[in-house]
């Protein structure tokens, strides 16, 4: 059974398959040779039995009144290989040797006027008839353009010579063939199979252990595609290996800041029933310094949740419904704007019958998240935006503002964790968390615009 698995694995092999379809396109190549072949053989045959025909009728007409004995004609015609022979010339024709009892013709063939593709049906006919054919077979004598030879043969010496000459084409062919596999395998093998399996080998080493230096390929000096193809998987190598060393830096890391926050957060919720307990005193200076320093609490708690949930990347699959987005945009706006931010203009262009067909709760992150940016991007006053509309297959909500745009480290950043953050000592979690759920949705986020005149954000989801 194990020797039966090897045979199999061996086949399916590229190798193996290399070496077989050679022989099989080289024994093509020679059957394509062999039919013009084989049929300019039957026409020699046919023209070396005229010559001896030829002879045969010289030497009759060398005779003392062109008689010879029966016996002589006999032997003539045995060692002609004919049944008679007939000499035509331009005015006449005479029978120079014929049997006693005349036989019946089967075939006729002139050689004088048969092209390429008729010989070689000829000759397949004679491969496959299976019968032993009387045939008549009529070809110019050379050096005499006006005259011609007929002679009566029988096929199957023919055919039988035919058949011997297929014989040694095919054992010569497959020969050939094999010879010519082995030597192009040999070749191929050496400058193809062999740093093809080194490259299949050093990927699958690489998979099962990434960080194990010793399982990476070293290219060679080879120009050719095989040679680029080794340089690219060793610096591909070496960056995967440089990126997974990174995300397990980063991994260890999260996991402290994710312990952090989960103690910090804990630690501001104390401070948060303080300050309410402050909240409670009659002092104008507490009161008007309270509010601030709750808002502040809050944010701070809400920044330690939102990294508390990236860290452990448990957002669930999407549970869609359908609910009026414009409601939906109303407690977003309840949430971002504060008393002291009477100053933004909250725009609410999104029809009241609009209905939306995604998650709600998710939504509102994705939408609050982009709102809130927006909010504090408007720090001395000014307008956010938001619209929404129907597209063939599509929804599609837009957000902007007329703030100052966002600065160029933070666009080219924009969506990444840790990195995309436009304000100073900010995290860039909220565009993160955002584009997650939407890719969640099946659908994407974009910075539509952004430059002085303000940013817009375009939200699209499947329908």
């Amino acid at each position: 059974m194990i020797y039966l698995r090897k045979i199999s694995r061996a086949y399916r092999s590229l190798s193996a398959r290399l070496l077989l379809l050679t022989i099989v396109f080289v024994m093509l190549a020679e059957i394509l040779i062999f039919v013009p072949s084989i049929a300019n053989f039957r026409v020699n045959y046919l023209v070396k039995k005229t010559e001896f025909s030829h002879l045969a009728s010289l030497a009759l007409l060398a005779a003392p009144d062109k008689m010879v004995s029966k016996e002589l004609k006999e032997e003539l015609l045995f060692r002609v290989g004919a049944r008679s022979v007939v000499f035509r010339s331009a005015n006449s024709s005479m029978l120079m040797l014929t049997e006693d009892m005349p036989a019946v013709v089967d075939a006729s063939f002139d050689l004088s006027q048969r092209g390429a593709l008729k010989l070689i049906e000829d000759a397949i006919e004679v491969l496959t008839v299976g019968k032993n054919r009387i045939i008549r077979v009529t070809t110019p004598i050379v050096n005499e353009p006006t005259s011609s030879l007929e002679m009566v043969i029988d096929e199957a010496p023919l055919a039988a010579a035919m058949y011997e000459y297929s014989w040694n084409i095919f054992v010569l062919s497959l020969a050939i063939s094999v010879m010519t596999a082995v030597l192009v395998f040999l070749a191929l093998h050496w400058l193809m199979v062999r740093p093809m399996g080194r490259l299949s080998a050093s990927m699958i080493a690489f998979r099962r252990s990434p960080e194990d230096v010793s399982v990476g390929i070293t290219s060679s000096n080879r120009k050719d595609e095989i040679g680029i193809a080794e340089r690219e998987l060793e610096i591909m190598q070496t960056r995967l290996r440089f990126a997974l060393k990174q995300k397990q830096h980063l991994a260890a890391l999260g996991t402290a800041v994710t312990k952090i926050s989960h103690d910090l957060r804990n630690i501001l919720s104390t401070s948060h029933i303080v300050s309410d307990s402050l909240s409670q005193l009659d002092d104008p200076q507490v009161q008007k310094v309270v509010p601030r320093l709750v808002n502040s609490i809050d944010r701070a708690i809400e920044l330690c949740t939102q990294t508390l949930k990236y860290g452990k990347a448990e957002e669930r699959e999407p549970v869609t419904e359908k609910f009026p987005l414009s409601s939906l945009i109303e407690e977003v706006r309840a949430n971002v704007i504060v008393s002291e931010q009477e100053n933004i203009e909250w725009v609410n262009d999104v029809p009241k019958e609009f209905l939306l067909k995604a998650d709600r709760e998710q939504m509102y992150r994705v939408i609050m998240n982009i709102c809130r940016n927006a909010v504090e991007a408007l720090s001395d006053g000014g307008r956010v935006h938001i619209s929404a509309k129907k597209n063939p297959g599509t929804y599609v909500i837009l957000i902007s503002d007329n703030g100052p745009g966002l600065p160029a480290q933070a666009k080219a950043h924009l969506f990444e964790p840790f990195t995309g953050s436009v304000k100073s000592g900010g995290t860039g979690l909220g565009l993160s968390i955002a584009k997650e759920l939407v890719t969640a949705h099946g659908g994407s986020i974009v910075a539509a615009q952004s430059d002085e005149s303000g940013t817009c954000f375009a939200i699209e989801l499947p329908r």
